[in-house]
């Protein structure tokens, strides 16, 4: 088991991460679509704004990179393997990111265009921005996934709330639900789908504000029942 001094350090560098990857994160998946709307005009109005939410969530996939690195070595005397699945599966979806961020780019090129033949900019622009969302979709499954072994190392080492823990394994299970349930129309129009993520984004702040506050304690392992003594 690490030293406590060392624990304590390793999970406020995760929390400062963390807190990177959740404030780019809000203004570049929440904040800045709300402001621009849907068309390549109303965009082309906020051209800063939308440059913005691009470099925004650069930075946001850099830090998620990041992130598992760091809360690996908080974590790998607890268990190593599901250590490695939770680096594995958040470092699977930051090509997936990068990939939605291409056409974003491409649509930020659309939007520099002359004013010339607008509606096949238009078209153009909306194509991009759903190739986009594809890749966002197929992102978030891992966004989704590599929370499961995060919540159970957190669940079973006490090193952070086991509230916490319990949160994040239903966002995680939430986000899978979301992605598969969204290729099936009778569910996807369902309106729990919008807050099956809800726990995620709970777990996560919560464990962001925890271990950039607190860092990381010993745990409270639960204890294996005792062995009864053997009847000579």
């Amino acid at each position: 088991m690490p030293p406590p001094s060392q624990l304590r350090r390793d999970g406020r560098v995760a929390g400062a991460l963390y807190l990177v990857v959740v404030l780019s994160g809000m203004f570049c998946l929440a904040w800045v679509p709300g402001q621009l709307g849907g068309s390549a005009a109303a965009a082309a109005a906020h051209a800063d704004l939308f440059r913005a939410g691009i470099a925004a969530f650069l930075l946001m996939q850099v830090a998620f990179l990041l992130l598992p690195l760091a809360l690996y070595p908080v974590f790998a005397d607890v268990d190593r393997r599901a250590a490695v699945v939770m680096v594995a599966l958040a470092a699977a979806s930051v090509p997936l990111g990068f990939f939605a961020l291409v056409h974003r780019m491409e649509a930020l090129t659309l939007l520099q265009a002359a004013d010339g033949a607008r509606e096949a900019i238009e078209s153009a622009y909306a194509a991009s921005q759903q190739r986009a969302g594809h890749g966002l979709r197929l992102a978030s499954l891992f966004w989704g996934l590599w929370l499961l072994p995060f919540g159970w190392l957190v669940l079973r080492s006490g090193r952070l709330p086991r509230l916490l823990g319990g949160l994040l394994l239903l966002g995680g299970g939430g986000y899978v639900v979301q992605v598969f349930g969204g290729l099936m129309p009778s569910v996807a129009d369902a309106g729990w789908m919008r807050y099956a993520s809800m726990p995620a984004a709970l777990g996560e702040i919560g464990s962001c504000l925890w271990l950039l506050l607190f860092g990381v304690g010993q745990g409270r392992p639960r204890k294996l029942p005792a062995t009864p003594n053997p009847i000579v």
